[in-house]
């Protein structure tokens, strides 16, 4: 049997289908971000996908975590990005139950590259975008490690934050403003880095209509600890929530 990590990603996932081109219609428009914090790093997602001017859904999850150690954020065309996750997600598995251990991360940041650089050709034409944001523990060094990358595989690493999707750039001062302000975000506790999170998630929905808000729905929040991931706990998201919402009213 040949490994998934042998074939190019393009030869394993059909390309989208577009009406006008005879490809897949694609869902996109998105803000995703993730912030270290004393303990780990936390991943934020709007949930609202898009086609155009249209609001295809209000509830898409666009978290992913790939293993116990490895969590995706998504931005781009919605459906060949939840496709490219499983096939990440299928390889990293398939790895550690042929070899009888895990990838290391750098072999799975090279997988992602492979796998960016394989989809470039439908990006190209605009029906197959898809840009990460990945959030890591590197168990060989116990370090937590924050990446985002360009359509054609490149990778750059930043120890305090990243951001993707169509709101991304409204926001991305905020994030030095804030570092500069009240300090590095990996040297403070998660409730007021997850406070910061959502600041600049309602930011970017208010200047970004692809963005959903979470007036109505809760935004998806994930935390990458040495213990793994998981959810947000569900009662400080909401605190913060809260926080945020009455901070943005008009006066």
């Amino acid at each position: 049997m040949i490994s998934p990590l042998a074939k190019p990603f393009s030869e394993l996932v059909p390309a989208p289908f577009n009406e006008a081109t005879g490809n897949h219609p694609e869902t996109h428009g998105t803000t995703v971000l993730a912030l270290r914090y004393k303990d780990g790093i936390l991943i934020f997602a709007d949930r609202r996908a898009t086609m155009g001017n249209l609001i295809m859904f209000e509830q898409a999850d666009k978290i992913m975590a790939l293993d116990d150690s490895t969590v995706v954020a998504i931005s781009g065309s919605f459906a060949r990005s939840v496709e490219i996750c499983r096939y990440l997600k299928h390889s990293f598995k398939y790895y550690r139950r042929s070899v009888l251990q895990e990838l290391s991360l750098q072999g799975k940041l090279a997988e992602i590259s492979r796998s960016l650089a394989g989809n470039a050709a439908a990006a190209m034409e605009g029906i197959g975008v898809f840009l990460p944001i990945l959030a890591a523990f590197n168990k060989d060094t116990e370090e937590f490690q924050l990446y985002f990358f360009d359509g054609a595989g490149a990778r750059f690493l930043n120890e305090e934050y990243a951001c993707a999707g169509s709101g991304s750039m409204q926001i991305k001062g905020v994030f030095e403003y804030l570092r500069r302000r009240e300090g590095s975000f990996a040297k403070r506790p998660l409730d007021e880095v997850l406070k910061n999170g959502l600041e600049m998630l309602d930011i970017a929905a208010t200047l970004d209509s692809a963005t959903g808000g979470f007036q109505r729905i809760e935004p998806m929040v994930r935390v990458l600890d040495k213990d793994g991931n998981r959810p947000v706990d569900e009662k400080a998201l909401k605190t913060a929530m809260q926080a945020v919402l009455k901070a943005a009213k008009p006066l």
